[in-house]
């Protein structure tokens, strides 16, 4: 009999589900006598992986709780009881098995506990979200036919109650369980009715031969400044037969060259035997690599990866199991920095000032897919961040997530299940001990480190948020997760042991080794160090006060978070016409405003854009709100605002007082209206482009406390040869500040004041202006950063930006674009064509009065401005057509292109009111971005199109009236 195809396969369609409480059959009739013939009632059609409420929203059988105030009206397990969402999941598959052919049936995640059934055969799956789960059903199945497989999923023990008042956690009953605990709801997010009870992770069967592989460990020491590289590797391989195997067992190393073909870089083949019915460890001797291309974050060089497989074969069988990862090679280290007190990072030596988010999870009913994942682990990556943080009360994220932060660069930091909010403060306070089973927290851990500890992204492992985990868990993953001696720092400054001698081990041998264990996220140099509330703020800041040397006393911040209100397409798309009334705004006695919510926007847990008291309205800067449109628009000029100054605030302060920044939070797993630069809908926050250009690797910024222009690098390379071009236009198009400064050189990993801008000292500055910054390599003529501002002078507003709507801006549009099946990859170029005010301009294409302007000054110490070399530039820079296809919006005034942003729409000539015709998600290279006279941008745009859906492209803009660019896209 010939072996049948061995690997795994997933088991993630045709499933069928129904509540427990109306099926009247056991789980051995379900599998045997008595199975389901389809969706009938009780069954029906279900998600999985996903959960129980998930499947009956597909089903329609509860409101969308994501919609309104449909959550509202679904039944919370505390009022039902748990047998409510105790449920019933059913599918089939086939199995061929030849002889000495094994099959596991697996689960990677089951929240809480399980009884599975297979053919009539009763296995009980044990409590705990966060653990795998493999049985062994080779004698179960059959291999002819199909097999039915049931599995009754249980919700967790302490589902809780929700206090009328809410809380961050509800009633923190659901933390004595070892499971997520922002599913009794926070202050972002409403309860999750079913507390995410399901199979929430991928199901699957493997055939293996009669020895298995289970959990290869893949560690790296560097010598010789990383030119050369060892790689150490340990499995585990179960041998399943009676009889001792005799096995080949054997590792490779190859890289992606081009497309499909791959170099092999390792082979090594090892001859050892199993003995039967028996498990054993195995160390591969070292592999020795010189001058591997390294593994590198985002901002900081490519992110190379090598695919490494292990494979063993048995004799007189052949291959009885094989196991492959793509593994980076680079060395993550961290100290508590001398100068700062926070926690330094290094990658492959190289300090890394981190600046990120807190990341929930994608989906509150854990609907994960790999192509959701992709789209949000490429969007923070766009967004320039280096790390993303895994929060407590949220997920042991999965390996789909670990690939795609492997793949962008972005550095994760993982915590384990505990959360101050309900481990250990309140009164009274809460769950003191932690979960009631220990062990079993303490389980999911270790199997938790096992599953993701090969991926180059993961940077530490954290024992929880804002809390640290009982004494004895705290030890054990302190114990567990010790460094092993080459990844440890001798000293705090950084000094390393140089040698991996035979006396220090194999470091594959420990659970990790290569990673810091931090016991909870204010200590050891996260916030204050020694664990008091010191993260935050989480509100409406004035922009500025980012930049105070009073504004942040300590050296990483893990959480400062503020608002972040979506477009106004996605309020509409989210809520029934009653969720569309934009907030009351009431006027204090002090003069302060207070924002008062519509209640479908409070029960979505809005975040005011004012902080009576301290913060005064930021949307009312831009004048009256007429509608929701109007809001939501002046909405997303703070967000690019807010979010900008965060960063760059921090950044000016990069290794002389901080160290690095995570803002909470990135995204909502729900239609949540705060601390987010994407909503659920994956529709980017104007905040989203604020970040991008606040965390460029090399950037040009304005230093909203001082004034002064300072030049960011955080690489490696030391910037020689540039040069600063600053220019103010006003509301009349004009140019009345230029300043250049040239032959300036910024060194590495530093930020470099170069010279204040002088506009709002100078005489009759305007109230308000644009600030345009761009950093040029003179060698080239390239724009290493553009940085473009509004602002207004101390103590006044935006207000003049009202009647600055009415003006109309000629923009040439060029594009290009091209189709790949369902694929759209399009070029724009927008041009603004407003005339040159003035004939004595000495830069073509940027109509500055510089022969006219008192501002003028001489850049260095008192060498002329050398005007040619900028002329020549803007000459080189000017927009071509080419021949490509080009649509003009003509307009009579002169002036900035303000806030112009582009989306994508299906083509529905009969769309009704508050129907949402986006195309989501699109990737912008830019987005809200603005364009001083005779300036040209390109945005590149690329998205997938449904089947049978026709695109357009459309562009908005403060002062831009046109709208479709593009319908039918060729």
């Amino acid at each position: 009999m010939a072996k049948a195809e061995q690997g795994k396969t997933s088991l993630d369609s045709g499933w069928l589900a129904a509540r427990s409480s109306d099926v009247p059959f056991t789980g051995t009739q379900l599998t045997t006598t008595h199975t389901p013939s389809g969706p009938t009632s009780p069954w029906m059609e279900a998600l999985v992986p996903s959960t129980v409420l998930a499947t009956l929203l597909k089903n329609k059988l509860v409101p969308d709780p994501f919609y309104g105030l449909g959550n509202e009206a679904i039944l919370d397990i505390a009022d039902s009881g748990r047998d409510y969402y105790t449920f019933w999941f059913f599918t089939t598959f086939p199995c061929k098995l030849s002889s000495n052919q094994h099959c596991d049936l697996n689960f990677r995640g089951i929240n809480y506990s399980a009884d599975v059934y297979l053919n009539g055969h009763k296995m009980v799956l044990p409590k705990g979200m966060f653990r795998r789960h493999s049985l062994d059903v080779t004698n179960i199945v059959h291999s002819e036919g199909s097999n039915l497989l049931a599995v009754l999923v249980h919700p967790p023990d302490h589902p809780g109650t929700i206090p009328p008042q809410g809380g961050q956690g509800g009633d923190h009953e659901i933390g004595k369980d070892v499971a997520t605990q922002y599913v009794e709801g926070w202050d972002w997010i409403a309860p999750i009715r079913d507390r995410n009870t399901g199979i929430w992770d991928e199901v699957s069967i493997s055939i293996t031969g009669p020895v298995k592989i289970i959990d290869p460990h893949l560690v790296s020491s560097f010598f010789d400044n990383y030119k050369r590289v060892y790689l150490h590797t340990t499995t585990e391989l179960e041998n399943r037969s009676s009889w001792t195997a005799e096995c080949s067992l054997s590792i490779q190393v190859t890289t992606e060259l081009e497309g499909s073909i791959h170099l092999v870089e390792q082979l090594q083949t090892q001859n050892l035997s199993v003995p039967a019915r028996s498990r054993v460890q195995y160390s591969f001797p070292e592999l020795f690599f010189y001058k591997p291309d390294l593994w590198w974050p985002n901002g900081m060089g490519k992110q190379s990866l090598y695919n490494v497989i292990i494979s063993i074969d048995v004799k007189g069988f052949g291959e009885s199991d094989s196991w492959s990862h793509y593994y980076g090679f680079r060395k993550i280290e961290s100290h508590i920095d001398d100068a700062t007190g926070g926690r330094l990072f290094k990658v492959n030596g190289e300090p890394i000032f981190i600046r990120g988010g807190n990341w929930i999870l994608s989906d509150g009913l854990l609907r994960l897919s790999k192509k959701r994942y992709n789209t949000d682990i490429k969007f923070h990556a766009d967004m320039n961040f280096n790390m993303l943080r895994c929060w407590g009360g949220g997920l042991a994220e999965r390996p789909e997530f670990y690939h795609y932060c492997d793949y962008y660069g972005l550095l994760v930091w993982q915590e384990f299940w505990i959360t101050g909010d309900v481990d250990g403060r309140g009164v009274p306070v809460s769950n003191p001990g932690g979960p009631l089973d220990h062990d079993l927290f303490l389980f999911c851990a270790r199997d938790t480190i096992k599953l993701l500890r090969n991926h180059p992204s993961l940077a530490l492992w954290v024992g929880g948020n804002e809390q640290v985990p009982p004494e004895d868990i705290n030890a054990a993953l302190k114990n567990d997760l010790k460094l092993h001696p080459y990844f440890k720092h001798v000293q705090e400054n950084g000094k390393l042991v140089s040698n991996l001698s035979p006396m220090l081990g194999d470091p594959s041998q420990y659970l990790d080794g290569t990673r810091i264990y931090i016991q909870g996220s204010l200590w050891d140099g996260f916030a204050d160090g020694k664990g008091n509330f010191t993260d935050g703020p989480y509100e409406i800041q004035n922009p500025e006060n980012f930049f105070k040397d009073h504004f942040y006393n300590y050296g990483f911040n893990p959480e400062v978070g503020s608002v972040g209100i979506p477009v106004a397409a996605t309020i509409r798309a989210t809520m029934p016409p009653e969720g569309w009334q934009i907030p009351l705004f009431r006027k204090l006695s002090n003069g302060y405003v207070e924002e008062v919510p519509n209640p479908i926007w409070k029960y979505h847990k809005y975040l005011p854009y004012s902080k009576p008291n301290k913060v005064h309205d930021q949307i009312l800067l831009y004048g009256a709100v007429k509608d929701l449109d109007d809001f939501c628009l002046k909405a997303q000029l703070v967000n690019y605002i807010q979010y900008k100054a965060i960063l760059e605030g921090w950044t000016s302060h990069m290794w002389s007082k901080y160290t690095g920044v995570l803002i909470w939070k990135t995204q909502n797993p729900w239609t949540g209206l705060r601390g987010q630069f994407y909503d659920h809908l994956l529709d980017q926050t104007a905040g989203f482009y604020g970040c991008r250009s606040a965390a460029e690797p090399i950037h040009i910024q304005l230093n909203l406390a001082t004034y002064y222009i300072e030049v960011v690098n955080t690489t490696s390379e030391e910037l020689s040869h540039v040069a600063i071009e600053v220019s103010v236009w006003d509301l009349e198009g004009a140019c009345p500040y230029y300043n250049t400064h040239e032959n300036f050189a910024a060194p590495p990993k530093k930020v470099t004041p170069v010279v204040e801008m002088k506009y709002p000292k100078s005489k009759n500055p305007k109230p308000v202006y644009f600030l345009l910054l761009k950093l040029y390599q003179k060698s080239d003529n390239r724009i290493l950063s553009r940085n473009f501002y509004w602002l207004h002078l101390p103590g006044g507003d935006y207000k003049l930006l009202e009647p600055y709507r009415q003006k109309k801006i000629p923009l040439k549009l060029t594009s290009e674009v091209f189709i790949e099946g369902s694929t759209y990859e399009l070029r724009m170029h927008v041009h603004n064509k407003s005339k040159k005010p003035d004939s004595k301009s000495l830069i073509q294409g940027n109509s500055c009065f510089l022969a006219d302007s008192p501002d003028i000054v001489n850049s260095g110490a008192g060498k002329a401005l050398e005007v040619g070399w900028f002329k020549r530039i803007h000459k080189c820079l000017a927009g071509k057509s080419d021949g490509l296809r080009v649509s003009e919006v003509n307009g009579n005034n002169a002036g900035v292109a303000f806030f112009l942003h582009f989306s994508v729409h299906a083509v529905n000539r009969d769309h009704k009111e508050g129907e949402d015709t986006r195309i989501l998600p699109v990737h912008y290279s830019d987005n809200y971005f603005s364009l001083v006279p005779g300036e040209t941008m390109t945005i590149n745009i690329s998205f997938e199109v449904p089947s049978g859906v026709t695109p357009r492209v459309t562009l908005h803009g403060w002062n831009y009236h046109g709208k479709t660019i593009h319908e039918a896209l060729y």
